[in-house]
């Protein structure tokens, strides 16, 4: 007799984005969700607490199935810096694409405003340890300190970079979105230009500046 399949969070992720797909609304209750999925509501808390919760954890997933692609290529860890960061947007935005009327559907809930992206809360960590990372390996191979960049105010600038570049991509309606593509290029070229010349705080306001810009 064959067993049922035990449930695992990407399964989970997997059920609600496609109800919300098929059904272009959010589940109303935890219970009728679950309900229609012909899964166990004790099933579903074993990995979220709530919608929130698990709308946090799929840009979570997205990023860390982002990482397992690029450790996969033996060759990611003598990248340089710019290169790394460049092979995790490329790659990156390719799993978002291969999603990306989920997360066109979630992003325009609320025009991406501040209330909407309460859930790349998660997100954001991870990226901001991902890329302060970069810049703490980047310092280990300096000896003087005054040659060392703050991982910090690096982080917070490649997050606004990020966020630029999401909403370059929601509006992105270029074949292959090449356009995003070439958006990806030039802003990690720039920044890195800037950054060997340019303190970092000042690379936090421009990016501040860029996402403005584009809320606008």
């Amino acid at each position: 007799m064959a067993t049922k399949k035990e449930l695992t969070e990407q399964a989970l992720i997997g059920k609600y984005m496609n109800y919300v797909m098929e059904n272009e609304h959010f589940p109303s209750s935890i219970y009728k969700f679950c309900k229609e999925e012909k899964i166990k509501e004790e099933d579903f808390y074993k990995f979220f607490g709530s919608f929130d919760t698990l709308k946090k954890g799929i840009w979570k997933a997205f990023h860390t199935q982002t990482i397992s692609l690029l450790h996969k290529n033996k060759d990611f860890e003598n990248y340089t810096n710019k290169n790394k960061l460049l092979s995790y947007y490329f790659t990156m935005f390719e799993m978002l694409t291969l999603n990306r009327s989920y997360v066109l559907f979630v992003l325009k809930e609320h025009d991406m405003m501040l209330k909407n992206l309460e859930q790349l809360k998660g997100l954001r960590k991870h990226f901001k340890d991902f890329t302060a990372q970069l810049v703490e390996n980047a310092n280990e191979q300096k000896n003087l300190k005054i040659l060392k960049q703050p991982k910090g105010v690096f982080s917070e600038a490649a997050w606004f970079q990020f966020m630029f570049l999401l909403r370059f991509w929601v509006k992105d309606d270029s074949p292959a979105f090449e356009k995003t593509d070439a958006a990806i290029e030039k802003s990690v070229n720039t920044a890195f230009d800037v950054f060997d010349n340019t303190p970092l705080e000042s690379i936090v306001d421009f990016g501040k500046f860029l996402w403005k810009e584009q809320m606008a």
